[in-house]
């Protein structure tokens, strides 16, 4: 006792970190360890947390899961209309990003892409019959992941849309994604000018069928080893996807030439490609669908299989819960802003391309593109952090997905509901900022975090599920 009494303390504070300072001021030593109970407080939920943690079903479920994941191998299939793609696909339904949302609750950018939709397919001669259209219920609303399929920002897809297949070899499963339209006006954005709706027309009639005549002509394209090629070469395949459209392009360029749709038909399709850095989002993010959909749907398994946003709600899935969505509030995004622009401009957290952050893509790969911070804030340093921190609440590692500045180990990857409720860690998206109002596009970019409220629910209810489980 009397060598405690006989000397300044030394002190590991675990908490308020008030109580660290009064010692520090005491001219004691204290380190304040960064600390917060799990599920914020939740007491319910952390007993949920207790119950799972170290689970045998959860952990071999889990195991099942990502094993499942890892031996993934999405191919860039075909290309077709979504009305022969998708089945039940009603005449009258479009789909649209993020979590279920009716007409009346969509945001501006998404009611914008829906009445361009309308307008597409014919449904409608004018913007304000469409949208009396909608108001009236004739016009069915689904969410894409529900069909298998995604698309960034609004992820509008109609019937005649033609999707990007990409088929998991693996297991024969397919995920679908609309195509890329570029930047500037974009129905993705809300836009449904007559630009927009002529551009739609051309990757229909033009840009669609060349690109699936090069795909049959090569019998597809292997995707996880253009993607990994492209994190080396700075891309994280969310954001940035320079090197992937151009080892695409590369890849595509001599079917192209060999099947037809010669002259200025294929000049421009290979002038749009080639001016597109962001073609091949939508093919990553239909990538990414189809390897998380080997992981889904695992009894017990508490790996996240998907995070997606309506600008209203964000929302996420989880494998051993079905088609359960458990959402809380879209975030308004911390970013960089084009010229004129700012915060109040902003719609909250919106579209289906987080899901490349599911994967491990994304925001968990920001430390393979330093580059991509000139674009969504920060600096190369948060970029590295980024990555390292979600590690913390992943599964494991990708086998195939490597990052050069981390000595090439692979990107975190299957989030686990149970570590983000308990370490608070959220997971961390870069994502693109479209203007509140339709029409106008993206006004930016920058970096959100799932909200962890959606993780809580998730746990809550897969206690549940086991607990009724015999």
């Amino acid at each position: 006792m009397s060598r405690l009494t006989s000397r300044a303390p030394a002190v590991l504070n675990l908490g308020i970190a008030g109580f660290a300072e009064a010692i520090a001021a005491a001219g004691g030593k204290a380190a304040q360890l960064d600390w917060q109970p799990p599920a914020a407080g939740d007491r319910a939920a952390g007993m949920a947390l207790a119950r799972l943690t170290g689970h045998p079903a959860v952990e071999a479920a889990n195991r099942k899961a990502f094993e499942a994941f890892l031996a993934s191998a999405p191919v860039l299939r075909t290309v077709m209309p979504a009305r022969e793609t998708l089945a039940g696909l009603g005449e009258r339904t479009l789909l649209h990003a993020g979590p279920p949302v009716a007409w009346r609750d969509m945001c501006g950018p998404m009611q914008g892409a829906a009445a361009g939709a309308m307008l597409y397919e014919g449904w409608a001669a004018d913007a304000g019959a469409a949208r009396a259209l909608a108001e009236r219920g004739e016009v069915r609303f689904e969410p894409a992941h529900d069909r298998g399929a995604v698309g960034p920002m609004a992820g509008i897809i109609s019937p005649s849309m033609p999707l990007w297949v990409v088929e998991d070899a693996a297991r024969g499963a397919r995920a679908f994604s609309n195509f890329n339209e570029g930047l500037g006006k974009a129905l993705r954005f809300g836009a449904y000018g007559p630009e927009v709706l002529a551009r739609l027309k051309w990757i229909e009639r033009a840009l669609a069928p060349a690109m699936g005549a090069a795909l049959a002509a090569l019998g597809g394209v292997e995707l996880k080893p253009l993607m990994a090629q492209a994190l080396g070469m700075g891309d994280e395949v969310h954001n940035r996807n320079a090197a992937a459209s151009g080892l695409l392009l590369r890849r595509l360029a001599g079917a192209l030439a060999r099947s037809g749709g010669g002259g200025a038909a294929l000049g421009e399709v290979l002038e749009f490609v080639a001016g597109n850095e962001h073609f091949f989002l939508n093919i990553s993010m239909a990538a990414c669908k189809a390897m998380l959909g080997a992981a889904h749907g695992v009894s017990g398994s508490s790996l996240v299989t998907a995070m997606s946003r309506n600008g209203r709600e964000f929302g996420i899935r989880v494998s051993g819960l079905g088609g359960r969505w458990f959402t809380a509030p879209a975030r308004p995004i911390d970013g960089l802003y084009f010229a004129g622009y700012s915060a109040a401009d902003a719609a909250l957290d919106l579209g289906d391309s987080a899901i490349t952050e599911t994967a491990g893509l994304g925001g968990f790969a920001m430390a393979a593109a330093p580059a991509i911070v000139k674009f969504v804030g920060g600096t190369p340093a948060d970029a590295v952090a980024n990555s390292l921190r979600m590690r913390h609440i992943a599964q494991g590692e990708s086998n195939i997905f490597q990052l050069p500045a981390l000595d090439f180990r692979g990107t975190a990857s299957g989030i686990d509901a149970r570590k983000v409720v308990d370490t608070g860690i959220e997971p961390v998206i870069n994502t693109g900022i479209a203007h509140r109002e339709p029409g106008i596009g993206q006004i930016g970019a920058g970096i959100t975090r799932a909200p962890l409220a959606c993780f809580v629910q998730a746990v809550v209810a897969l206690d549940a599920e086991l607990g009724r489980t015999p």
